[in-house]
């Protein structure tokens, strides 16, 4: 939630931060200087949203390669040191520059948290989690609106990032004290590979899950083909579980056996290129780019608008996303255990076989949804999925901040934002396919030349 706080929030105060770093720009005795200056300002909020989602080219090769504690810990410094720089920072070539290293040091959490989820939960209890964490990301948008408003009522719109600095100190200390490494480093592959693919030098590619759903779930299948041994029964003998760690051992910023996979750093970089090229991470990207792109987008000049057309106050704007609030709440339990719901029926009814499609038909939180649609069906490389999709999105986001003014003012609030609901509808829609053909997609596309390089080692398996 914190991660997209001052994303947008300080948005809420546009008037006030445009007449204040240009003087003599004023809506009534200067429109034409004040057009000019509002442009300016608007690179405050698009840089942030776009270095959110590009920062994290580096954010997660670091979680994948490290761990994800100090991915966490190192984004949140930078996050929490830009929130108390920006308070003070009165030129504007000095704030432009603390934004972008904001977005870069916020936009962390936003992309690792669904592989923390991914790495604690287990599958059929994924899309609840997810919904949660799908709904206060929307939720941190909407409250950083509501406060901030609240804020400019009586106080100067830049103790909008003091308060935001001490309540981002607050979740650097938890991060610091109270969050454990997630990532686990099994001493042995949970699957071995099949002789196919020794010969390959590559993973099976993406299939049913061999998770089991709920306990009335009683048919289980793997993923590759495992090698005929002599000795069944000793293979199938659970692991020996290891002692619980100390304390003060949790509080390592970096594993102890040092990197947690031998894939090189540039892999990892590279991987999600292809990844998006695949017809399901692209759905879902172009979801979370038509939903939370457009998003982004109306709340670029959210304040204008109002201010405009109704006289409101920065406040009075504020407010207005109260509705946003109730709404991501409402979305958690349809997009959470709905989708889990639906999930376990399409399971029971395949034999005890979990595809990842069972989830597409509770399309009811898209967003939600898709996401961790994309990780069931690509789980060992759950960050890299993740960063292609969040990635594209604010991509989409920031070349979309360009054209929203312009394209309100020639068409209207009206046409602009219907064709905006138009378009997500359509996208959505998309759905149905997958649904239907959805497994037959991902393994015909798994096979493609242009995408080989970005199958995973055996060390990148997690036993799903």
């Amino acid at each position: 939630m914190m991660c997209n706080f001052l994303a947008a929030g300080p948005s809420i105060a546009m008037l006030d931060i445009t007449m204040d770093f240009f003087p003599g720009a004023h809506p009534g005795k200067n429109p034409r200087l004040f057009g000019t200056a509002v442009a300016k300002v608007a690179y405050f909020f698009t840089t942030t949203a776009l270095l959110q989602g590009i920062g994290n080219f580096i954010w997660v090769p670091i979680a994948n390669k490290y761990g994800r504690r100090p991915t966490y810990v190192f984004s949140y410094v930078i996050y929490f040191a830009t929130a108390i720089w920006l308070s003070f920072e009165h030129s504007y070539g000095g704030f432009l520059a603390g934004r972008i290293l904001m977005g870069f040091g916020a936009g962390a959490a936003e992309t690792v948290a669904p592989i923390t989820i991914a790495d604690i939960f287990f599958l059929h209890e994924r899309g609840a989690v997810m919904a949660f964490y799908s709904s206060f990301l929307a939720v941190g948008v909407a409250l950083g609106l509501i406060i901030s408003g609240l804020i400019t009522i009586h106080n100067h719109w830049r103790v909008i990032f003091q308060v935001a600095a001490a309540l981002i100190g607050l979740v650097l200390l938890v991060a610091i004290f109270a969050f454990p490494e997630t990532a686990y480093t099994r001493t042995s592959p949970l699957t071995p590979p099949s002789s196919e693919d020794d010969d390959n030098n590559s993973s099976p590619a993406p299939s049913s899950s061999s998770e089991k759903g709920p306990a009335t779930t009683t048919t289980t299948t793997t993923t590759t083909t495992k090698p005929p041994s002599s000795d069944a029964e000793q293979q199938q003998q659970p692991l020996p579980i290891p002692h619980k760690r100390p304390y003060l051992s949790t509080l390592r910023l970096f594993p102890r056996g040092g990197a947690l996979t031998t894939e090189p750093l540039a892999l990892l970089v590279l991987r999600p290129l292809g990844l998006i090229t695949l017809p399901p991470v692209l759905w879902a990207a172009l979801v979370e780019a038509s939903t939370i792109g457009f998003l982004v987008a109306m709340t670029s000049n959210v304040e204008l608008a109002f201010s405009e057309t109704y006289g409101f106050r920065s406040h009075q704007v504020g407010l207005c996303f109260v509705a946003a609030v109730v709404g991501s709440l409402l979305g958690i339990p349809a997009g959470g255990r709905l989708g889990d719901w639906v999930a376990d029926g399409g399971t029971a009814r395949a034999g005890g076989v979990r595809d990842p499609e069972h989830l597409n038909f509770a399309i009811v939180s898209g967003t939600n949804i898709c996401l961790v649609y994309v990780i069931d069906a690509y789980r060992p490389v759950a960050g890299e999925i993740t960063l292609a999709v969040m990635g594209f999105k604010s991509l989409f986001g920031f070349l979309l901040s360009f054209y929203t003014n312009t394209w309100v003012a020639e068409a209207g609030y009206l046409n602009a934002y219907g064709t905006m609901a138009a378009i997500s509808a359509a996208v959505l829609l998309c759905w149905i396919p997958l649904y239907v053909w959805g497994k037959k997609i991902r393994h015909v596309t798994w096979q493609w030349k242009v995408v080989s390089y970005i199958h995973w080692s055996d060390d990148r398996e997690v036993g799903e």
